[in-house]
């Protein structure tokens, strides 16, 4: 299966707007880590989240065996305050199935990290150990390292820190796809 084929296969799952990089190119900063550690609701409550993943030095050399990575990217629109499990549950679901098929289509090292949290369980274990959706809980690009605002911006997509919910929200999830 060639890079046209995979793109095919995108656009079956409801992904049509994509752009490929190699993982070189995905901006690892610490003060992602931090933000998580002192701003996000999910840190230490979710076995995807800090501080249960690897050091940012490991998460950086994790994104360098990659050559072919894909950034997906969904703009959405609401004129209200939703969780993102609303907002985000097709696509999550459908970033799987896209996981999945391109895996089974020889891709051995392909990897989905989604637009968001997980949010399998009502309530998570907290420990990838006794998590009881391995097979579909994945953590976010943020949740290792990634400077999404940075990472997206120097490949051309828009993205922007948000003060009103009738503003379109720029989202994006990586298929590390090698």
């Amino acid at each position: 299966m060639d890079q046209r084929d995979l793109e095919k296969v995108f656009v079956k799952h409801g992904f049509h707007d994509f752009r490929w990089i190699s993982g070189r190119d995905i901006v690892i900063g610490q003060w992602v880590r931090f933000k998580c550690m002192f701003m996000c609701h999910n840190y230490g409550h979710s076995a995807v989240c800090p501080p249960n993943m690897p050091p940012i030095e490991e998460c950086r050399a994790f994104f360098t065996e990659y050559s072919r990575v894909v950034v997906l990217h969904r703009e959405i629109q609401t004129a209200t305050y939703a969780p993102d499990e609303v907002l985000l549950s097709e696509t999550d679901e459908s970033l799987l199935n896209l996981e999945k098929e391109v895996f089974l289509a020889g891709f051995y090292k392909a990897i989905a990290l989604p637009m968001t949290v997980c949010y399998q369980c009502r309530e998570c274990t907290g420990n990838i150990t006794t998590c009881r959706h391995k097979d579909r809980s994945r953590p976010n690009p943020e949740a290792l390292g990634v400077d999404v605002f940075t990472t997206v911006r120097r490949i051309g997509y828009p993205i922007e820190v948000l003060t009103s919910y009738r503003q379109a929200m720029n989202r994006y999830a990586l298929l590390l796809v090698d």
